[in-house]
């Protein structure tokens, strides 16, 4: 893609990316061409048309330190809400390098939750001065939501929503969303209020469009909207909408007045957030992202690897009990870290699994005894399937029919502790208040590797009286 294939016209969606869905090379050759180059018009050109996402795709294409000059060439066509595409790195890094003015200037164009988002990484002497210069009205809104909790429901509302009176008529509700000047762009439906301005109900606007005009909105609103409490974690908020299908839901304080509305995109950017962070808690990776610099990786990885040379260490010397049984069969050498990891890659399914089903809460008080059972039945019988398989290899290969039967036990026998370990570690962990997703791998890995070396060499060393 050259400049003479954009002139005239604006790029669009499809333009920008290969088959592979990358962002084409030579236009992100082209962008830094024109950042070099002080050369808004073709930076504009190629922006112009495109969705926030699309640009936010274009800026972690290009390299780092030609970010924050492309936001300025784009100018006042700049769309501040491809920031909270982005990583937080790079967002952290773009804003830092901007003045607080024009950071300013693009936030008062964004929708509160949007604008929250990227005021949220700030210093607080950056953020302040930012809102100082924000018309009054909106940044007392944004100031509320930024009180509440990171990571809470009122962090993620929306505080631009419709609400009327109850006893409205629907002509009347029609009439005010049609003439008023500071009201959401986009909605999907309208809220009631007392007088004290706590919640009384919803209305789609689908209902609203069909209903009559003389009908008084009261007697067509739903009177249960499901309210989510802006103090409650985003992503037990998430749960609601998965629960109820909602596409928007009231936020309400603890007086139960409105004070803003959570809408799905902001779910769905939840959802994946709260996945890819248990995706990466399981691995002991922290909170990083792929845009952070090295020793920022290195710092949040390292500590899980302590743990886990700790816990290597330990299961050494469980190894070292048995030393005078290995030096008399050098076999049991070979064959017993194939026993420790059949039992870790056991446990580590059985814990995904009820990690996941624990951040969902699908896996309760209630299903906890049934799941455990069936999770357990489950070790038992992939233990027997491998052990007859590695006891008919391990007889073969060495020539000893008992070798073979002292590691199809100790297989059986660390698949069931593998499959134990790993429903009830994280069950434990969360009745304990702790997140099973952070701490779960190192002990249910402890437990494979222990039970798994100290079955198998005990075993042995029983058997052939060593």
């Amino acid at each position: 893609m050259t400049e003479s294939d954009l002139a005239g016209e604006p790029a669009t969606g499809r333009q920008i990316y290969t088959e592979d869905g990358v962002v084409r090379p030579e236009l992100a050759e082209l962008l830094e061409q024109s950042v070099d180059a002080d050369d808004a018009d073709i930076i504009r050109e190629i922006t112009g048309n495109l969705h926030e996402s699309e640009v936010a795709d274009l800026l972690e294409a290009i390299s780092e330190e030609k970010r924050p000059r492309f936001v300025e060439l784009a100018g006042d066509q700049f769309d501040y809400a491809a920031l909270t595409e982005v990583d937080e790195a790079i967002r952290v890094e773009i804003v830092d390098n901007l003045s607080n003015e024009q950071v300013a200037e693009g936030v008062r164009e964004l929708d509160s939750d949007d604008a929250v988002f990227i005021l949220e990484d700030l210093e607080d002497e950056d953020r302040e001065d930012i809102l100082a210069q924000i018309p009054f009205q909106e940044r007392i809104r944004l100031r509320r939501s930024l009180d509440y909790p990171e990571d809470s429901a009122g962090r993620r509302m929306q505080t631009e929503f419709i609400a009327v009176p109850p006893f409205w008529s629907v002509g009347q509700a029609i009439d005010y969303i049609r003439a008023g000047e500071d009201l959401p762009d986009r909605f999907s439906e309208i809220f009631t209020i007392e007088p004290t301005f706590k919640l009384a109900g919803s209305l789609p606007l689908d209902t609203l469009l069909r209903a009559k005009r003389d009908v008084v909105v009261s007697d067509i609103h739903e009177t249960n909207p499901h309210p989510i409490s802006a103090e409650v974690d985003q992503e037990e908020a998430a749960q609601v909408f998965e629960q109820y299908d909602l596409l928007s839901a009231p936020v309400v304080d603890d007086n139960q007045r409105l004070v803003g509305v959570l809408t799905i995109d902001d779910v769905v950017d939840v959802i994946q957030e709260e996945a890819a962070e248990d995706i990466r808690l399981l691995a002991g990776v922290g909170d990083e992202e792929l845009s952070d610099s090295v020793i920022d990786i290195a710092r949040s990885r390292v500590v899980w690897l302590a743990i886990n040379l700790g816990t290597a260490i330990f299961a050494s010397l469980i190894i070292g009990l048995f030393d005078a049984t290995i030096e008399q069969m050098v076999a049991l050498a070979i064959l017993m870290p194939i026993v420790a990891s059949m039992g870790g890659n056991a446990g580590t399914q059985t814990m995904t699994v009820a990690v996941r089903a624990l951040a969902t809460r699908d896996l309760d008080t209630y299903n906890a005894r049934r799941i455990i059972r069936k999770e357990l039945l489950v070790g038992l019988l992939n233990g027997a399937v491998f052990a007859v398989v590695i006891g008919v290899v391990a007889a073969i290969w060495f020539s000893q029919a008992a070798l073979g039967v002292v590691i199809a036990a100790a297989m059986v026998i660390n698949m069931v502790f593998a499959a134990a370990s790993g429903i009830m570690i994280p069950i434990a962990l969360d009745k304990l208040n702790v997140d099973p997703a952070i701490a779960s791998g190192v002990f249910v890995t402890t437990v494979t590797d222990v039970v798994g070396f100290f079955a198998f060499l005990g075993l042995a060393g029983w058997w052939f009286n060593i």
